[in-house]
C-alpha cells in the first residue's frame, strides 16, 4: 500500500520542485529589426529592440509604452492605438498580409477583413473583373458550401451518439479545413483573391484577337473563362464551343488582351443599341458580330463613315441627318467585303445573312483608353 501511494504522490512532487516555464514560449515575441523589412516602414526604428505580440489592456498604452521604453523591456506590436496599427496593415502587399495574418488570431481578424483586400482586389485585378465575374465567384462560393455540406452528411449508430456527447474526442479535423473554416470565410475577398492568384479559379472576361491573333479575329473581342498562371504572369483562355467547334484552348495571353465585358450582356443576345441617333462620322464604335445564328456575338472594332452621296466636307456633311449609317472596318483592304456595311439608324436590330455573317448591337467609344487600345493592336498588315 506504502508502495502504491508512493508511485501516485512522486510524479506530483516531482513537478512542484520544477522551476515555471519562461515566458517566451507563451508570449510570441517580434524582433523590431525586422519589422522594417516585414512592413516597410522606418519610422519604427526608434522603437525598442523586442516587441511582444501578447494582447495587453489598450486604456494604459502610453503609459506602458513610457514605462518599457524607459526600462528597455518589450512591448506588444498590439499595443499600438488601431489607427496606427491598421495604418501598417493597409500598406502591407498581398504576401505581406497572409504572412502577417498568421502572426496571432488578433492579427488574423484584422488583417484578413475585407476593407484591406479591396483595395488590393481593385489595383491589381480591377481591370478585368466586371459583375459576370463576380456573379460567377458568388456561384462558386455557394456550390462549394453545398459539396461540403453533401460530402459531410449525418453520422450514424454510434458515430452520431459520440458526436453528440464531445465530437473533439473522436474525431480530429484536418488543418486545412480548420484554417478555411475558422481562419478565412470563403465568401472574403481575401479568398476570392487568393483564388484568382492561385488560377484554381475560373472567371469570365473578353480577349481581344482571340486564338493568338488569328487572321480571322483580327480586331475583335470575344468572351472566354480565363484561369491565370502565377509563373509567368499570364492567363489560360478558354473559349466556349458553338455550332460543331470545339472547345478552344490559347495559353500565354498577356494582361494586355483582356478586359471585363464593358456591357453585362451574355454573348448569345443581341445588345440593344441606344446610340444609333448619336452617331457621325469619324466616331469610334464596336458593333456585335457573328459567322451564324449558332455562333456567340464577338464585338469588332470599326468606325461610322461617309455616305456615297457625301464627298466628306465636314461642312457640308449632312450623314448625320440620314437614316442611313455608314460603318467601316478599315483593317481589310478596299474591296473586300468585310470592309464597310450600311444599317439603319431608326430600325436597326440584327442584320445580314449567312454568306456575311449577321450584324448586332453597337456601342459608341468615347474613352480615349479604349479607343488607344483598339488601335494598339492594329494589324500590322492590310487583311483580306
Amino acid at each position: 500500500m506504502l508502495l502504491y501511494l508512493f508511485l501516485i504522490c512522486f510524479p506530483f512532487l516531482f513537478f512542484l520542485k520544477l522551476k515555471p516555464l519562461p515566458p517566451w514560449p507563451t508570449e510570441l515575441k517580434l524582433s523590431f529589426a525586422s519589422i522594417p523589412k516585414f512592413i516597410g516602414i522606418s519610422y519604427f526604428t526608434s522603437f525598442p529592440s523586442k516587441m511582444s505580440l501578447k494582447k495587453t489592456n489598450f486604456g494604459s498604452k502610453v503609459d506602458t509604452f513610457g514605462e518599457v521604453e524607459q526600462g528597455g523591456g518589450a512591448i506588444s506590436v498590439l499595443d499600438l492605438p488601431d489607427l496606427a496599427l491598421e495604418c501598417i496593415i493597409e500598406r502591407l502587399p498581398p504576401a505581406s498580409l497572409c504572412s502577417m495574418a498568421g502572426v496571432c488570431s488578433s492579427l488574423r481578424s484584422m488583417c484578413t477583413a475585407d476593407h484591406f483586400w479591396e483595395k488590393h482586389m481593385k489595383s491589381k485585378w480591377g481591370r478585368i473583373i466586371g459583375p459576370a465575374a463576380y456573379r460567377e465567384w458568388q456561384w462558386h462560393v455557394a456550390l462549394g458550401k453545398d459539396s461540403g455540406l453533401s460530402k459531410q452528411g449525418r453520422p450514424k449508430g454510434l458515430m452520431r451518439i459520440l458526436s453528440i456527447v464531445r465530437p473533439s474526442w473522436w474525431v480530429k479535423p484536418r488543418a486545412d479545413d480548420c484554417c478555411k473554416k475558422t481562419c478565412l470565410p470563403d465568401d472574403s475577398v481575401m479568398a476570392w483573391f487568393l483564388a484568382l492568384e492561385s488560377g484554381s479559379f475560373w472567371f469570365p472576361a473578353q480577349v481581344y484577337n482571340r486564338e493568338n491573333g488569328h487572321v480571322g479575329f483580327m480586331l475583335s473581342c470575344y468572351d472566354a473563362e480565363l484561369s491565370y498562371d502565377q509563373r509567368t504572369d499570364t492567363f489560360q483562355a478558354r473559349y466556349p464551343p458553338h455550332g460543331r467547334r470545339a472547345v478552344a484552348m490559347e495559353n500565354n495571353v498577356p494582361w494586355e488582351r483582356l478586359r471585363a465585358p464593358p456591357i453585362d450582356t451574355s454573348p448569345h443576345d443581341l445588345h440593344v443599341s441606344d446610340c444609333l441617333n448619336e452617331l457621325r462620322p469619324g466616331d469610334h464604335i464596336e458593333i456585335q458580330w457573328r459567322r451564324n445564328k449558332e455562333f456567340p456575338y464577338g464585338w469588332w472594332y470599326g468606325v461610322v463613315g461617309h455616305l456615297e452621296s457625301c464627298d466628306g466636307n465636314e461642312n457640308f456633311c449632312r450623314c448625320h441627318q440620314s437614316d442611313t449609317v455608314a460603318l467601316e472596318f478599315n483593317q481589310y483592304a478596299p474591296g473586300s467585303r468585310w470592309r464597310h456595311t450600311m444599317i439603319n439608324r431608326k430600325e436597326h436590330r440584327e442584320e445580314g445573312n449567312e454568306a456575311d455573317g449577321f450584324y448586332g448591337g453597337i456601342r459608341k467609344l468615347s474613352s480615349v483608353e479604349e479607343i488607344s487600345t483598339w488601335k494598339r493592336l492594329w494589324p500590322s498588315d492590310i487583311l483580306e
